[in-house]
């Protein structure tokens, strides 16, 4: 997905839910991030901003080994769940979705 379709994104996420407060709250950025992106005047990663916009917005589908088909937002929320040792399903998913190539999390200090 090119930074156009994300950026397209973003705009039909601040007109779906009606400003950029909550689309920024859903995102973990504040608002005036938002705007500052929209305006093009983003001084950030544009990159990272606009992968995060993919993982809570996208609608892509990919096929985990775990879990099935799933969308970008459902394979973000999954790997980024906690670790437990007592969960074996926990334990499966961290292995898989470390090296799963749909992986956008930074684990260079592994």
């Amino acid at each position: 997905m090119t930074n156009n379709d994300r950026m397209a994104m973003l705009r039909k996420a601040v007109a779906d839910l009606g400003s950029q407060a909550k689309v920024g709250k859903r995102l973990g950025y504040s608002s005036a991030t938002v705007s500052q992106v929209l305006s093009n005047s983003y001084g950030g990663q544009l990159d990272q901003f606009l992968t995060r916009v993919e993982e809570v917005f996208g609608t892509a589908e990919m096929d985990c080994p775990i879990l099935g088909v799933i969308t970008l937002p459902v394979c973000v929320a999954e790997r980024r769940k906690p670790f437990s040792t007592a969960n074996p399903h926990r334990v499966r998913m961290y292995q898989i979705c470390r090296k799963c190539p749909n992986n956008t999390d930074d684990h260079s200090e592994d």
